[in-house]
């Protein structure tokens, strides 16, 4: 067993590094993202033909969010283009918290002008926002004003609760009277800092109460049946997977794998590089995070 100080120095590294590689011996994944940082974001629209399935209002989607919704990206695309015929913006900034896309920041910020929630906002009239961050815990971004977890952990928490209720204002602000809805998608077991993703996913439902919006439980479908906040490597396969076998990993055991040996934070079952992009492999763990975020949003359009 790593000691619990190598494991941190590993995860450290993987949130500075952000999302997946792509290394020559990988198996074809999903294609190029249209947004990556540096570029201001882009809108994939709906190629989905039209079925029973999908809803009469076809939603307009915005996913903003962190190295998860990095490498996370390409899937939901695909995914609510295909059981919802959404038409779809992402604009993901890896090693960034809620106070990045927060408008007024500055140079303080990772995440540039163009690409702040409100500025989005206003761009491209979503009907849905969709929020992930893991809510980062150490010091990587400038926004934080050097406020971390491991530091204080009541300042930690209290700026966190000052930043969503600002993002939530700005976004409604943005949307005037078309005021997008706001999905903050609840995360999965953190082996590191468990009380801290606890705590931060309260706040998300909290702040959803609050605003009238929602959420997606998308870490419940990365966590063992009846250990909501117990992390795990391997979790036993799904009816999807097991009718797709690229999904479930290891069939002789019927489980699959969420996570590489190195990295606890993140799905993508490829080593992060320093170039954060989507995940290039098929990575059950991703599929479960945004099949759990379509379910929510074709349940409130539906």
């Amino acid at each position: 067993m790593r000691k619990p100080w190598i494991v941190g120095v590993l995860l450290a590294a993987a949130l500075v590094l952000g999302a997946c590689g792509d290394p020559a011996s990988a198996p074809e994944g999903p294609p190029p993202s249209p947004s990556v940082p540096g570029a201001s974001a882009s809108t994939t629209h709906q190629q989905a033909p039209a079925s029973a399935g999908v809803p009469a209002v076809r939603p307009r989607v915005l996913y903003l969010g962190d190295s998860l919704a990095m490498e996370a990206q390409n899937v939901l695309g695909k995914q609510l283009r295909q059981d919802l015929g959404a038409t779809y913006t992402a604009a993901p900034y890896s090693g960034t918290t809620l106070c990045d896309y927060l408008e007024g920041t500055g140079a303080k910020s990772l995440v540039p002008d163009a690409d702040k929630a409100a500025a989005l906002v206003r761009s491209r009239h979503p009907d849905y926002v969709v929020l992930q961050f893991w809510g980062n815990a150490w010091a990587f971004t400038w926004c934080m004003d050097g406020i971390s977890y491991d530091r204080s952990r009541q300042r930690y928490f209290t700026r966190y609760e000052a930043d969503l209720r600002r993002l939530t204002d700005q976004i409604a602000a943005a949307g005037g009277t078309k005021r997008p809805r706001i999905v903050w998608v609840l995360q999965g077991p953190d082996p590191l800092t468990p009380d801290r993703v606890r705590r931060v996913n309260q706040m998300y439902e909290r702040q959803a109460a609050a605003s009238g919006d929602m959420v997606a439980d998308a870490g419940a479908a990365v966590s063992p049946a009846g250990a909501r906040y117990s992390w795990s490597q391997y979790l036993p396969c799904t009816a999807y997977e097991h009718e797709h076998p690229d999904y479930c990993t290891q069939p002789g055991q019927d489980r699959t794998a969420l996570h590489i040996d190195t990295d606890y934070l993140h799905f993508c079952l490829v080593p992060t590089t320093s170039t954060p992009r989507p995940c290039p492999v098929r990575s059950p763990g991703i599929l479960r995070i945004a099949q759990a975020i379509t379910r929510a949003i074709a349940g409130d359009v539906r």
